[in-house]
C-alpha cells in the first residue's frame, strides 16, 4: 500500500517512515509542508496520507486544508490527521465531508505503535479513527438535547462508535454481548431522532450528531 507522509518535524517524519515501512507500506513521499503534500499526492496517487494538522508556512491549519482538498479531489484516498493538541473543529471539518477513510489522532498516540498502526489500517480500509481524547472532550462538552437523552452506557457506545470501532470491538471493550451492543445502538438511533435508513448511514448520522455536525 502506497503512503504519503507530511510532517514538518524531521524526527517525527523519519520515525513515521520507518514505522510504516517496517509493516509493509511503501512510503512514496515524505514532505514537510502542505504545498509539497498536495504535489506528492497528485504525482503518486497513494492509498493513504498521514499529515500533520499544522505545517509551514503559517503553522495554523495548512494540513487540515490540504486534507480537505485531497478528500474533495481524490475521495478514494484515505487521510489520517495528526495533531499536537485536541482541536475538535478540525476533526469535525474532516468528518463532515465524508466519514469513510478518515482519522484524527493526537501525536502522542504514535508512541504506541500498535495503536497507531491499528488506527491507520482502519482508516486505510475505509473506516474511521477518532482519538479517544477528542471523544472524551466531546462527551464532557455536549450536554444539550438530544445527546442528553442517552444513558451513560449508550454514551459509552456512541463514543466508541465515533472512534470507528465495530460492534464486535465495542462489545469486547465494554465486556457485553454483541446483541447488547446492537440494542444500545438501536436505542441511540431512536433517541437521536435519526431517520429510517440503512444501518451504516444511520451510524454515520449518529457520529455526526455526536460531533455537532448533524
Amino acid at each position: 500500500m502506497r503512503a504519503v507522509i507530511a510532517e514538518d518535524s524531521v524526527l517525527l517524519r523519519v520515525g513515521l517512515v520507518k514505522v510504516l515501512e517496517a509493516v509493509g507500506y511503501e512510503v512514496v513521499a515524505a514532505v514537510g509542508d502542505a504545498e509539497a503534500l498536495l504535489a506528492a499526492v497528485e504525482e503518486h496517487q497513494p492509498q493513504v496520507v498521514v499529515t500533520d494538522v499544522r505545517m509551514p508556512p503559517g503553522l495554523t491549519d495548512e494540513g487540515v486544508r490540504a486534507a480537505l482538498l485531497i478528500r474533495r479531489q481524490w475521495p478514494q484516498i484515505a487521510v489520517l490527521l495528526l495533531s499536537q493538541y485536541v482541536e475538535e473543529r478540525y476533526a469535525a471539518d474532516l468528518l463532515a465531508t465524508n466519514t469513510s477513510g478518515v482519522g484524527y489522532l493526537l501525536k502522542e498516540r504514535v508512541a504506541n505503535v500498535d495503536d497507531f498502526l491499528e488506527a491507520l489500517e482502519r482508516v486505510a480500509a475505509g473506516g474511521t479513527a477518532l482519538d479517544p481524547e477528542v471523544v472524551a472532550q466531546l462527551l464532557v462538552r455536549r450536554h444539550r438535547d438530544p445527546l442528553e437523552r442517552l444513558t451513560p452506557r449508550e454514551r459509552d457506545v456512541l463514543g466508541l462508535m465515533a472512534q470507528g470501532h465495530s460492534n464486535a470491538a465495542i462489545a469486547e471493550a465494554l465486556v457485553v454481548s454483541d446483541s447488547a451492543v446492537a440494542k444500545h445502538i438501536n436505542s441511540i438511533f431512536t433517541k437521536l431522532d435519526l431517520p429510517a435508513a440503512d444501518a451504516t448511514h444511520r451510524r454515520v448520522l449518529a457520529v455526526l450528531r455526536f460531533l455537532g455536525e448533524g
